[in-house]
């Protein structure tokens, strides 16, 4: 095959994908009570699953117990060549080890067997080798071998190293499922992240406060007030309030501007309170920054300010500029 050719190069790339996927697929034959008991064992455990592998094997290793970590089953990576050197002190009797070997027979992995045998954990296997060092020594093997490679020599760690991860996915997703696992759970572990933000901020997180805002008396408050107050503080709305906490109206940039395009030069004439919003959109402080943000936009037309209460008493303004920056 002439790789250079940009044709060749997309089938080989389909190739190799088919392969792998081929290979995923092939492993749903052996998913029998071995499996079952693995996810039993796991979500009864009282410690943690720490997982092992050397090498190609090490490095799914490392991912399949951070996506345990992030979906509610505590879990660590450890080394093992690391661990025949004092790091088989993180593990507990009351853990769990999952070992990935291909072949089964990595020194570094058969090493530390003995070792984990007489601190007592329970021990599972996912290896394609069945008859292997390492097969021999687990409590539970889950079988993830291939027929062949996706390299072209049948010799780097393509396929197998997919079906690995793609069974320890299996595991932690199953187990997340068990435990009810929530997006809301799933937040507290990525705060940084774009769905960390959207499921833990609150209105009261990004609210501008009330005294930052402008508030004008109700009853006595004049057009060229407004004007002032939508232009001074540049926020697209003002607040009315007879008491300074209980909010009686509201009126936007827009609601200026329509009014301007009905009254014109008797804007100024005009009586404020017969013509600002009574009874305005609210939302409560306490609210989650989604829920605001799905108020917001999911109007026939959205709002771009509103007012925000706590319980009855007037707190501030959100923006939805605010909200979708953050979100």
């Amino acid at each position: 095959m002439n790789l250079i050719h940009p044709k060749a190069i997309l089938e080989q790339l389909k190739e190799i994908l088919k392969e792998e996927a081929d290979a995923i697929y092939d492993i749903l034959d052996h998913v029998d009570e071995a499996y079952l008991h693995a996810v039993k064992m796991i979500y009864g455990c009282k410690g943690k699953v720490v997982v092992t592998g050397m090498g190609k094997s090490g490095l799914i290793a490392r991912k399949i117990a951070a996506t345990m970590s992030s979906t509610g089953t505590l879990a660590i990576f450890l080394h093992p060549a690391e661990g025949m050197h004092g790091d088989l002190g993180m593990v507990a009797p009351e853990d769990i080890i999952i070992a990935i070997g291909k072949s089964g027979e990595s020194d570094e992995l058969t090493g530390i067997l003995p070792a984990l045998k007489k601190i007592g954990t329970k021990i599972i296997a996912i290896t394609g080798n069945p008859q292997s060092t390492l097969a021999l020594n687990e409590d539970i093997v889950l079988y993830g071998g291939v027929e062949r490679e996706a390299c072209p020599l049948n010799l780097a760690p393509t396929s197998s190293t997919t079906v690995a991860l793609a069974i320890g996915d299996a595991l932690a997703i199953t187990l997340m499922k068990l435990k009810n696992f929530q997006p809301e759970d799933f937040a507290v572990y990525y705060p940084g992240g774009r769905l960390g933000k959207r499921l833990l901020l609150k209105v009261s997180d990004i609210l501008i406060p009330f005294e930052k805002c402008p508030v004008l008396d109700s009853a006595a408050a004049t057009m060229e007030e407004v004007i002032i107050g939508l232009s001074g503080y540049g926020l697209g709305i003002v607040l009315f309030s007879r008491d300074g906490h209980t909010l009686e109206g509201i009126m936007t940039d827009g609601d200026v501007r329509r009014i301007l395009q009905k009254y014109q030069s008797e804007i100024f004439k005009l009586d404020v309170k017969s013509i600002m919003t009574k009874n305005p959109t609210t939302i409560q402080k306490d609210w989650m920054a989604v829920n605001a943000l799905s108020l917001m936009e999911k109007r026939d037309r959205p709002l771009n300010v509103v007012p925000v209460l706590d319980g009855e008493k007037l707190a501030g303004i959100l923006r939805l500029h605010e909200l979708l920056r953050v979100s």
